[in-house]
């Protein structure tokens, strides 16, 4: 499992810190009993998004602890990218750190288990409601996590390229969460660096 970029600190000392911007991002996903063409079960749905820069991120943006708590920050800047204002915890909390890039950025990363209805709901309101589609968010995707025999599914949705720390922060969520068995979490990023270096050894 690939490492996270910048030194994680807790909440409090996050929160102490002068002079620092605050972003915070969410994955949000659910179980489910749907099945690829009638037969790969799919067991859960996990959302991210294609970014305007053609990246891979999850929901979420710039917040102000001086004005608001992280959460409401989090839930507002949904109300932006997914056209629903998501209720966001502290529960829902799972780290922060100190991003290598920009310099005095911190980020927070949160997971939230929702019904599979509602998830559905965010992605037809990511497109019917909120103000930031086809402009910041080109678009809410879910993540494939089974693995097709020819290596398509979550391989190469993670050979893809993510911003920031977000493909270190799916792959510690899928292990957290047991989304995805280990064994078949190494395998796909194995799968995945290959597909990578397949791709700068032969840019045709």
């Amino acid at each position: 499992m690939e490492e996270m970029e910048g030194q994680e600190i807790s909440r409090e000392e996050a929160l102490s810190r002068v002079g620092y911007k605050h972003a915070c991002h969410i994955l949000l996903h659910a179980d489910t009993r749907a099945k690829l063409f009638g037969k790969i079960p799919i067991k859960h749905v996990v959302l991210m998004q294609m970014r305007f820069d053609g990246l891979l991120g999850f929901p979420g943006g710039l917040v102000k602890p001086s004005e608001e708590s992280l959460e409401s920050g989090l839930s507002r800047e949904l109300q932006e990218e997914v056209g629903v204002a998501v209720p966001v915890t502290v529960e829902d909390y799972v780290s922060s750190r100190l991003a290598p890039s920009p310099p005095q950025l911190i980020t927070h990363f949160y997971t939230k288990k929702m019904s599979e209805p509602e998830l559905v709901e965010i992605e037809k309101a990511a497109v019917a409601n909120a103000v930031d589609h086809g402009l910041e968010v080109l678009g809410m995707v879910r993540v494939p996590l089974y693995t097709l025999r020819n290596g398509g599914g979550l391989p190469w949705f993670l050979s893809h390229s993510f911003i920031s720390n977000s493909r270190a922060q799916l792959l510690g969520a899928l292990q957290r969460l047991r989304l995805v068995p280990q064994g078949a979490l190494d395998e796909a990023v194995k799968q995945a660096e290959h597909m990578r270096h397949a791709r700068k050894a032969d840019p045709h």
